[in-house]
């Protein structure tokens, strides 16, 4: 685990403060407009940190790391909306059983995976629904 500074910090309560997964970029202009001094690069080695050790959650979107705060030491997966990032936690039973199985017929221990789940939230599928 790396030590906690002012900037991990600064970044670990912005990315807090924030809803749905964010850019490091759009972290960055926030703490900027903040008045913070913190640069770019630290911006993405914290959140590449806070990753690693499961404080963050970390999506690929168009080519573009995306992250969000999420709750630390716990698997779990991801509802996301395409259209406002809403973005909800799920438990998937049913996926954890699947990826053991399958992992098992194939002679595989220790499996793990990664699952999120993109959709259009209740509120984009109104908004987008056609007023006939």
């Amino acid at each position: 685990m790396k030590r906690n500074t002012w900037q991990r910090e600064a970044v670990r309560d912005a990315l807090t403060s924030s809803e749905g997964f964010v850019s490091a970029q759009a972290l960055h202009t926030a703490l900027r407009e903040a008045g913070s001094p913190i640069g770019l690069a630290t911006v993405y080695r914290a959140l590449a940190d806070l990753a690693v050790e499961g404080d963050a959650d970390s999506l690929q979107q168009e080519g573009e790391s995306l992250y969000r705060a999420c709750t630390p030491n716990s698997h779990h997966h991801h509802l996301i909306c395409r259209s406002c990032g809403l973005t909800v936690e799920i438990e998937a039973d049913a996926v954890e059983a699947w990826a053991a199985s399958v992992a098992e017929s194939h002679g595989f221990t220790q499996p793990s995976h990664v699952v999120d789940v993109f959709g259009l939230c209740a509120a984009c599928t109104i908004a987008r629904t056609p007023v006939t």
